[in-house]
């Protein structure tokens, strides 16, 4: 039995650096990393979440978490950042 929806997420650690990843559960998520459950997010504690999405299907969500991590997807995340905090 699959989940429904999978989510794209961004999320900004405690050295200001940011952390992009997908899940099928974005609030068990979000808790793992704020308990130190992720390897990556142990080291450097969650701050909070900047960005997320839904995407229909988990090979969605994994081709648009790579674009987030791209050079141009980087860039679009600044905008769209930008745009929300105006």
């Amino acid at each position: 039995m699959g989940h429904d929806k999978y989510f794209v997420y961004v999320i900004e650690l405690t050295n200001q650096k940011t952390y992009r990843g997908h899940t099928n559960n974005l609030a068990r998520r979000i808790e793992e990393h704020k308990t130190g459950k992720s390897p990556y997010t142990r080291k450097f504690k969650y701050k909070k979440l900047l960005y997320y999405e839904t995407c229909d299907t988990r090979g969605e969500a994994m081709k648009r978490e790579k674009f987030l991590k791209s050079g141009k997807g980087r860039k679009w995340l600044r905008q769209k950042l930008a745009e929300q905090s105006a």
